[in-house]
C-alpha cells in the first residue's frame, strides 16, 4: 500500500486525539464522545496540525481554469516593442508622452522631449501628478535628475496635496528622496490630510532607509500631526517595526552636566 492509499484509508476512519497528539481509531479508544451532529468532540489539547498532515489531501483545492495564461509577473513585463508602440501612440501628445516616459523610465524619450520643448517639464495629469511625481514614486533617479536639470518643480502638488517627496517616501525610494531634499524639497510639507513625508514612510512597510534619511535631517519636525492628531511616531508605533528609529530625534542624555 503506497502513501496515498494509506492516507485514503486513514481518511475514512473517525479521528480521536490523545494527549500525546497521535491519532487513534475507535478500536483504540472507546471513550470518544460525540456531539448532537454525530461528530467527534475533540478535547482542547487536540492538535489541528496533525489532522492537516494526515487528511490535508482531502481539502478541496477549487477548480482551475483550462485557459492558458501567463503568470502575473509575466503579465507585467513590457517589451521594447510595447514601449515603441506606446511612443508612437502618444507622439501627437507630447505632454502625455512625457508623463508616460517618466513613469516607465524611458530616459531617451524624456531627454528628446525636453530638448524640443523645455516648458513640458511641469505638465500635469488629471490628478495633478507631474513627470517628477511619476519618476519619484517609481524610483527612476536618472529621470528625476533630468527633470530637475530642466527646472522641474520640487514643490508641485497633486489634487491631494502630495509633493514629489511624499511620493518617493511612501514607496521607500530613499535615493530620490535624498536627491529631492538636496534640491530644496520641503521636508515638512503636509498633504491635504496633514501628512508629512515622514508620516507616509512611517505608515508603510520596509521603509527603514527612508525613515532614517528623514529623521537625520536637521530640518525635520517630527512633532507635526496629521488630521487625526497623530505624529509620525504614533503612526510608526502601530504600523511599522522601525518605530525605534525615532530615538534619533530625542535629545542626547549623555551630555556632561554644567559645572555648579
Amino acid at each position: 500500500m503506497n502513501r496515498q492509499e494509506k492516507n485514503d484509508a486513514k481518511a475514512n476512519e473517525p479521528l480521536v486525539a490523545n494527549p500525546s497528539g497521535e491519532n487513534q481509531t475507535p478500536g483504540e479508544n472507546q471513550n470518544l464522545e460525540y456531539n448532537i451532529e454525530g461528530m467527534a468532540s475533540f478535547p482542547e489539547y487536540f492538535n489541528q496540525l496533525d489532522l492537516l498532515e494526515t487528511h490535508g489531501h482531502l481539502i478541496p483545492m477549487g477548480t482551475h481554469s483550462k485557459w492558458p495564461r501567463q503568470s502575473d509577473e509575466e503579465d507585467e513585463v513590457e517589451s521594447d516593442s510595447d514601449f515603441k508602440m506606446k511612443e508612437m501612440e502618444l507622439e501627437n501628445d507630447p505632454a502625455g508622452l512625457l508623463l508616460w516616459a517618466s513613469e516607465k523610465n524611458q530616459i531617451s524619450i524624456v531627454r528628446r522631449l525636453l530638448s524640443e520643448n523645455p516648458d513640458l517639464v511641469n505638465v500635469k495629469d488629471d490628478d495633478n501628478y507631474t513627470p517628477l511625481h511619476r519618476a519619484a514614486y517609481n524610483d527612476h533617479i536618472e529621470v528625476a535628475r533630468e527633470l530637475i536639470a530642466h527646472g522641474a518643480d520640487v514643490h508641485a502638488r497633486t489634487v491631494d496635496g502630495w509633493t514629489p517627496l511624499h511620493s518617493a517616501c511612501k514607496w521607500n525610494n530613499a535615493a530620490i528622496a535624498s536627491f529631492l531634499l538636496q534640491h530644496e524639497a520641503d521636508i515638512n510639507a503636509q498633504t491635504n490630510g496633514l501628512l508629512t513625508a515622514l508620516h507616509l514612510a512611517s505608515g508603510s512597510k520596509g521603509t527603514k532607509e527612508t525613515i532614517e534619511l528623514l529623521l537625520m535631517n536637521r530640518y525635520i519636525n517630527s512633532d507635526l500631526k496629521n488630521n487625526v492628531g497623530e505624529t509620525a511616531y504614533d503612526v510608526a508605533l502601530r504600523t511599522n517595526m522601525y518605530y525605534y528609529l525615532f530615538e534619533i530625534t530625542e535629545k542626547c542624555t549623555n551630555s556632561v552636566p554644567d559645572p555648579q
